[in-house]
């Protein structure tokens, strides 16, 4: 019963933070279904991250001298509750308050299940647990949000993690008051170490690039079905599934595995801003290294923030703002980024329309009647990669010219997907140079205390 308790506590630190980045792959949907522009949708990942990473410390401090147990509970069950009303939202306002109350919730069963799982399983192995669920659900999020989108709709996301919350709750209710007692009184307290929450917080920046502008790409951009860009990106989490017995088998330090994570999401991130074309396969291998590096990241750079420190659900809390304050500012400086490399590409874009379609051999009233509906096209989907096909599907060709046609709309998507890869660059080369940062950080605090 107590093994069962503790694996449905992990499992919902899996899902809460798992909704870091869960929506990802929903957001082309949902910026269709609700009417509002990217910029604005981004703020359904913003308000998330945002709202954790403030709330995250503070929960932790209110769990001194309160009933652990309760006190999660009470969380999971806003987060569900909070879940069941981002299913129902019928507007982007709603959907981001409910988001933030998710948020909320999500603070205070994360950091609770953390106390609750050392309190069951011992401190190495309760940390152990709450690490793993962390990082497995920060992997899987956009895979398993993609391919939920693609067989139902963006709302199933939400759907599923309410069920999944509900059973929790009596899994946190059940945990002995005296174990948790014994943890939470009065525990000798250590100070924070800032290094290995920095770092942090630049990784999970970083890989914001991989976990949100790569899906944006491929689902906004390439005009993958979100089934698809759920397997390709499946890539991530499975090399980061194989970094840890990787590193039984190399038995490489700490210090090794953060040096060598950092450089893997580095490289991998640039081998994404220098895609050749938009055929997947080039895709794997730089989502490999970055999967392996974040397997050889986040893992060990948690456990060195807590390991050993009282009381747990303090230094839990602050390794849990650091990362979601990571993805905040990973936000704050790629979306702008990408969207005005995006607005750039559109006039040469559009230049390479035009001529495409200007020297397809069709007559010229088909050519007036395409270049009408592209122009529309292009027009109502100002700020984003536009799809060109409704304009096609409104036109009616002759036998002789339906073949031309097609070629024509091949070439011109062709076309799309070029500027779209080009106008992600700059923003993977940025998120490569904060996963550099992230390691000076490291190399530069290491000197700095050893002095």
């Amino acid at each position: 019963m107590r093994r069962a308790a503790a694996a449905l506590l992990a499992l919902t630190v899996g899902c809460v933070l798992a909704d870091s980045a869960v929506v990802t792959l929903a957001l082309p949907e949902i910026l269709e279904r609700l009417h509002t522009t990217v910029g604005q949708v981004a703020w359904v990942l913003i308000a998330f991250n945002l709202v954790l990473a403030v709330v995250a410390r503070p929960a932790a401090w209110f769990y001194k001298g309160h009933n652990a147990a309760v006190l999660c509970a009470i969380g999971i069950a806003v987060f569900a509750g909070a879940s069941a009303l981002c299913a129902v939202a019928g507007s982007l306002d709603v959907l981001i308050i409910a988001r933030s109350v998710q948020a909320v919730g999500g603070a205070f069963a994360v950091v609770g299940s953390l106390q609750l799982l050392v309190a069951e399983l011992t401190e190495r192995r309760g940390t152990a647990w709450w690490i793993a669920a962390g990082v497995f659900g920060t992997a899987i999020g956009p895979m398993a949000g993609g391919l939920l989108t693609d067989a139902f709709s963006w709302r199933s996301i939400f759907i599923v993690q309410v069920p999944i919350a509900v059973l929790a709750i009596p899994a946190a209710l059940v945990t002995h008051r005296k174990s948790v007692q014994s943890v939470a009184d009065d525990p000798p307290r250590h100070r924070v170490l800032i290094q290995p929450n920095i770092a942090l917080a630049l990784l999970s920046a970083a890989l914001t690039a991989a976990l949100f502008l790569f899906v944006l790409l491929l689902v906004d951009g390439w005009r993958r079905s979100p089934a698809v860009a759920a397997l390709t990106v499946s890539a991530i989490p499975l090399a980061a599934l194989f970094s840890r017995p990787l590193v039984r088998t190399l038995r490489a330090g700490p210090l090794a595995e953060t040096t060598s994570g950092c450089l893997l999401i580095a490289g991998g991130l640039t081998g994404l801003a220098l895609l050749p074309s938009a055929d997947l396969a080039w895709t794997i291998a730089p989502q490999a290294l970055v999967g392996l590096g974040l397997g050889l990241t986040l893992d060990p750079l948690t456990l060195r923030a807590m390991d050993g420190r009282m009381p747990y659900s303090l230094h839990g809390g602050w390794t849990i703002a650091a990362r979601h304050a990571g993805v905040v500012l990973g936000l704050a400086i790629l979306t702008p980024v990408f969207t005005a490399d995006l607005r750039s590409a559109q006039p040469p874009a559009k230049n390479a329309i035009t001529a495409l379609v200007l020297n397809a051999p069709l007559t010229p009233e088909d050519k007036i009647s395409i270049a009408r509906g592209l122009a529309d096209q292009l027009k109502q989907q100002s700020g984003r990669v536009p799809d060109l096909d409704p304009a096609f599907e409104k036109l009616s060709f002759s036998p002789a010219e339906k073949p031309v046609a097609a070629e024509l709309e091949r070439d011109l998507n062709l076309q799309l997907q070029k500027a779209a890869t080009h106008a992600f660059r700059n923003a993977f080369l940025v998120g490569a140079a904060l996963a550099v940062a992230a390691l000076l950080s490291l190399i530069t605090l290491r000197r700095r205390s050893a002095q």
